[in-house]
C-alpha cells in the first residue's frame, strides 16, 4: 500500500479524474480509485468525504441527488468547468513534480548499485 501521506495533495485530482468519466458518488468514486490504482490505493471514507466537502466548496464539483435506494437518496457529484482547469493545472503540475523527484530517487538508485 501507499502512504496516504504521499498522495495527500492529490486527491482531489484522482477524484476529479473520475469524475471527468461521469457523474457519480462515494462510495463508487472510492471503489473506482482502488480499481484504477491497481488496489495499491485504497482512499480513506473520512478523506473521501472531506475532499468532496473542499471540492464543492471551491466549485470545482456539484452535487445533487438521485434516486432513492435502500430508502436514503445518492448524493451525486459532477465536475464543473472550474473542476476541469483545476485538474488540467493539477495534471501539469504533477508532471513537474515527478520529473524531479524522479531526478533524486534515481540518482539514488545508480549510487547504490556503484557502492556494491
Amino acid at each position: 500500500m501507499i502512504s496516504s501521506d504521499v498522495l495527500r495533495g492529490y486527491n482531489d485530482t484522482m477524484i476529479l479524474a473520475v469524475l471527468l468519466d461521469g457523474d457519480s458518488y462515494g462510495y463508487e468514486i472510492s471503489k473506482e480509485i482502488s480499481r484504477r490504482s491497481n488496489h495499491v490505493y485504497a482512499i480513506k471514507e473520512t478523506t473521501l468525504y472531506s475532499a468532496f466537502n473542499r471540492l464543492e466548496k471551491n466549485g470545482l464539483v456539484e452535487t445533487y441527488y438521485g434516486d432513492k435506494t435502500q430508502g436514503k437518496r445518492r448524493t451525486y457529484l459532477r465536475v464543473t468547468q472550474e473542476g476541469r482547469e483545476y485538474y488540467e493545472g493539477k495534471c501539469k503540475e504533477w508532471a513537474i513534480t515527478k520529473e524531479l523527484v524522479d531526478q533524486f530517487t534515481q540518482e539514488q538508485e545508480v549510487k547504490g548499485e556503484s557502492d556494491e
